[in-house]
């Protein structure tokens, strides 16, 4: 059994004692996207050649691949489906889920 001043001396000469005390860690902001709120007439050709032969569309994915706001993509996917260039496969509550034309003929012809 460790006497008082043992114990004290112990505690006192650990490792514990020299190393420095912990910081919390650094909270880190995500960076904040700068996506585009208006077509530009080059952006908006390469989409309407691009989109209709997606295989899977959502506002999501026009949004990563083009830079384009979330409300910016609804319109082009509203849009494209007024054209019948896509097709609406689902929709519940927000998310809208659109392929294109030759998709859905190729699974009609299965």
């Amino acid at each position: 059994q460790k006497s008082k001043e043992q114990k004290a001396l112990a505690a006192m000469s650990s490792a514990r004692s020299k190393q420095k005390k912990k910081k919390w860690a650094k909270g880190f902001m995500k960076d904040k996207k700068e996506n585009l709120v208006v077509f530009d007439q080059s952006l908006y050709n390469k989409v309407a050649k691009e989109v209709p032969k997606m295989k899977v569309i959502t506002i999501a994915a026009l949004s990563e691949r083009y830079l384009i706001n979330g409300s910016l993509a609804r319109k082009t996917i509203r849009a494209f489906e007024e054209e019948g260039l896509i097709k609406r496969v689902s929709r519940h509550n927000s998310f809208l889920l659109y392929t294109s034309i030759d998709e859905v003929v190729e699974a009609k012809e299965e």
